[in-house]
């Protein structure tokens, strides 16, 4: 970092951090959530939250723990005296003894899960009697490694714990982890359902967590990514509240705009910024935020991924106060394995009817929002999409005639979405030089020369099209040039529906605050026509095309974002799958 650019020592980024007391005992920047502290405590006492991955779960989680931790009370002031539940303290902060699991870090195949399991639960509840050695019998760490198995070892904690008149607040982080893993392979879900229904183990041990609750576990907190475990184990913990989709706890991880702009007015304080807040945040918002988790929360606020917040504020300030190249850290990606086990489960991917394929042409899907459902019913399609939510594939974006507008949340998922899609592609044998398709995009952002770059995509399309995506048609050749597109590092797509004929045009925004010597930007007309279609039904669709890409360059949409640049306003026409006509009025 440019010591120059410093003004006075600032907070550190917290970045990547999970550990609450090492944020707020080494001086690092904490947006402030504990006034959910209060929400929590008025809620059910099991309480379920389901997140996408890295929106600040855990950190949350580190959160409650040392509130609540009897151990930490001496920390109180220090950790919590400046934040709203240190000036709005609950009677029961620092009051329970704590364990805390975190199943990502236990193995997830089915050969080795029970013996994983059952090492990560001895080594935590180890350390609880450790811990807790001042409150408890003097022989309970002896007695408990005599006991074989994380369920028995839990049974003999929680009396033990009852007997000695104290309450255990129990934390679960990613419960849904072996689900996750599991589902991936269609093939071993009979086995799955062995460990999470009767007497699977898994279910065992969610059975002996509510025997513990008439105990000595008197609060339950657990978080994950999907809600398939939960359905799966109710049997198990029925006694559970899902607050997942709850209007209260929209905002209680991820950031909201107001949350953004506090924090890039602190850092803008401190460094010597060259972008206004207003400037940075319409940089932002269009690649991080945009999730809804509440369906009455739609319209009065959105969130922001929060690792993606830090991850560009931290590059940005590295960087000498100057944007990133690249707007998605790849440490923050999508698992991808994850992602393509979702994609299998859209049975009708090959056809129009294909739940990933409306969300690439059509830009929407609609559905019911499920709380949960079991693994062996994940291919419905309400399911299927719900899945696709709680992943943070998609978010809430209206409603359309009773259901559920779910929608692309950002350019970050529209990328990976574009970037799997092309990935199935190659693994079809579509194989391009990198290097040759760098320099098509080169001179289509410097010199203006975008026929090569449209007749590549144009040469993929008609040489690797399978024949089920040759009958896809339209579908196909648009959801293609948008993936295509997408991964062009000059420009933003901007895929609209056009509401006279339903086709889609894409708008090229050229980012020029990273590229500012960059030249040329683009607004795309796409039409497609049936492979039968005759010379008089191209002609009139090429004249149809000139007059709707002379409209959409008019737009203020368009004419605010072309910075500096020359706009080229391209039609391009597709008859099946060869393109027939690429040029600009």
């Amino acid at each position: 970092m440019d010591e120059k650019t410093v003004i006075e020592a600032a907070k550190r980024i917290p970045y990547g951090m999970m550990n609450f007391v090492a944020v707020r005992e080494d001086n690092y920047y904490y947006v402030d959530k504990t006034r959910f502290i209060e929400k929590v405590e008025d809620s059910n006492r099991y309480f379920f939250f389901i997140r996408p991955r890295r929106f600040g779960k855990s950190l949350t989680m580190s959160m409650l723990h040392h509130y609540y931790d009897i151990n930490a009370a001496d920390k109180f002031q220090r950790l919590y005296g400046d934040l709203y539940i240190g000036k709005h303290p609950t009677p029961n902060h620092n009051k329970y003894l704590i364990i805390y699991l975190n199943f990502a870090v236990v193995n997830a195949d089915l050969g080795n899960y029970r013996s994983a399991l059952d090492a990560h639960c001895r080594t935590e509840f180890t350390v609880f009697c450790d811990r807790y050695s001042r409150l408890l019998p003097n022989n309970l760490k002896e007695n408990l490694l005599k006991e074989d198995g994380c369920v028995k070892q839990l049974d003999l904690l929680y009396k033990v714990c009852n007997e000695a008149g104290q309450k255990i607040y129990l934390f679960i982080d990613e419960y849904d982890h072996f689900t996750n893993h599991i589902l991936s392979d269609a093939a071993r879900l009979e086995e799955y359902r062995g460990e999470t229904h009767g007497t699977g183990y898994l279910c065992t041990f969610f059975d002996t967590i509510k025997a513990g609750t008439y105990s000595s576990i008197e609060r339950v907190f657990i978080t994950g990514v999907s809600p398939v475990t939960l359905d799966d184990l109710t049997s198990g913990f029925n006694i559970g509240t899902n607050y997942s989709l709850d209007y209260g706890f929209n905002e209680m991880v991820g950031f909201t705009e107001e949350e953004v702009r506090e924090m890039l007015t602190y850092y803008s304080k401190h460094y010597k910024f060259n972008h206004t807040i207003d400037e940075l945040i319409e940089i932002m918002k269009p690649y991080y935020d945009n999730y809804c988790f509440s369906e009455d929360a739609y319209g009065e606020t959105t969130m922001y991924n929060s690792n993606m917040v830090l991850s560009f504020l931290f590059k940005y300030i590295d960087n000498r106060c100057r944007l990133p190249k690249r707007m998605l850290e790849e440490n923050i990606r999508i698992d991808y394995e994850k992602l393509r086990m979702l994609i299998r489960k859209d049975k009708e991917f090959a056809h129009d009817a294909s739940i990933i394929q409306a969300l690439v042409s059509e830009g929407y899907v609609t559905g019911e929002l499920k709380e949960g459902f079991p693994a062996d019913d994940i291919a419905n399609n309400n399911n299927f999409l719900s899945l696709l939510y709680y992943f943070g594939m998609v978010t809430i974006g209206g409603t359309d005639m009773g259901d559920i507008k779910f929608v692309i949340p950002n350019e970050v998922v529209r990328e990976q979405i574009f970037s799997y899609l092309l990935d199935t592609y190659k693994e079809n044998d579509l194989t391009f030089d990198s290097y040759d398709i760098r320099k098509k995009e080169q001179n289509m952002a410097y010199r203006g020369e975008f026929k090569p770059f449209f007749q590549f995509i144009a040469d993929s399309i008609y040489t690797f099209a399978s024949q089920r995506d040759r009958q896809k048609g339209e579908a196909f050749v648009h959801g293609f040039t948008l993936a295509l597109t997408s991964q062009c590092r000059f420009y933003r797509p901007i895929s609209e529906l056009d509401n006279q004929n339903g086709y889609a045009d894409v708008f090229l925004r050229p980012r020029c605050e990273v590229f500012a010597d960059m030249q040329h930007s683009y607004i795309i007309e796409l039409k497609y026509l049936k492979s039968q279609a005759t010379e008089a039904e191209v002609n009139a669709a090429i004249e149809q095309a000139k007059a709707q890409v002379c409209r959409y360059a008019e737009t203020v949409n368009v004419n605010d974002n072309i910075a500096h640049t020359t706009l080229h306003k391209v039609y391009v026409v597709y008859r099946g799958v060869e393109m027939v006509a690429c040029d600009e009025l």
